[in-house]
């Protein structure tokens, strides 16, 4: 299967390494839009400082990091429930596999086909500005770190200016929690004014791909992947994750 081993040769390392970021997605027909475009719709530009200033006032019981660094607050809040401008993806294409193969209600497994989104992180920061590419040969680094995104945007109105409809930026998460390290985690932080992410990766990029599996294959691959030892439990460490993973393991699937 091509898409678990994508793997370009790199000469200059005598090693086999990915540029690629995969995001699952549960139905076919979903479009890739963030949870602040969900939530708050046309009114998300201006909401958006609320959203995260709320935030960062609360969570700073629980996280200190957060009050340093917009990105910081949003990556925090991402993963905890907060509409933010930022969408998941792994480096791991078992993991969008995971994501696409799984369902909140798992009756609806053979309703719909599922997909995973590919994208070139290589390709997607040769579109940057050139100060945001000196960022990254300053640091002898293709992905931003937080640090290395607060060194080449000082605020959001930066950013949205900097990037308009036709660039951003993809970054690693610090290491904050079992999940982001276990999902491999990667955002893409959608500027303000990219309505239509889907549009912007047909128009300006060649290496994106979108892989529809159809719906008579989830639960074959659901059941590969818990071979592979890809589940709720790994994805979720705690007891969220296993008692996702029980109730899966107990489903009981009805006869047609």
């Amino acid at each position: 299967m091509p898409l678990l081993s994508e793997q370009e040769y790199r000469p200059d390392l005598m090693r086999n390494r990915s540029q690629y970021v995969y995001r699952g997605m549960s139905d076919a027909s979903f479009k890739m839009v963030t949870s602040l475009t969900r939530n708050c719709k046309r009114l998300q530009k201006s909401l958006e400082p609320a959203i995260l200033r709320n935030f960062a006032r609360y969570a700073v019981i629980e996280d200190p990091t957060v009050a340093t660094s917009v990105w910081r607050q949003m990556i925090l809040g991402q993963h905890n429930g907060l509409p933010t401008r930022l969408l998941d993806w792994s480096h791991s294409a078992l993991v969008g596999l995971h994501f696409a193969c799984t369902e909140d209600s798992l009756d609806d497994m053979e309703t719909h086909d599922c997909m995973v989104w590919r994208i070139d992180v290589t390709e997607l920061h040769s579109l940057l500005p050139e100060k945001y590419k000196q960022v990254m040969q300053s640091h002898n680094a293709d992905i931003f770190s937080v640090d290395m995104l607060d060194e080449a945007a000082e605020s959001l109105e930066q950013y949205d200016s900097d990037m308009g409809k036709s660039a951003m930026v993809v970054m690693e998460p610090p290491s904050i929690n079992a999940r982001i390290v276990n999902q491999y985690s990667f955002f893409s932080v959608i500027p303000i004014e990219m309505v239509d992410v889907e549009r912007f990766l047909e128009e300006h990029t060649h290496n994106t791909v979108k892989y529809v599996i159809d719906r008579s294959l989830r639960w074959r691959i659901r059941d590969m992947l818990d071979h592979l030892n890809m589940s709720e439990r790994i994805v979720y460490p705690g007891l969220e994750g296993l008692s996702k993973w029980i109730a899966r393991h107990y489903f009981v699937k009805e006869r047609p």
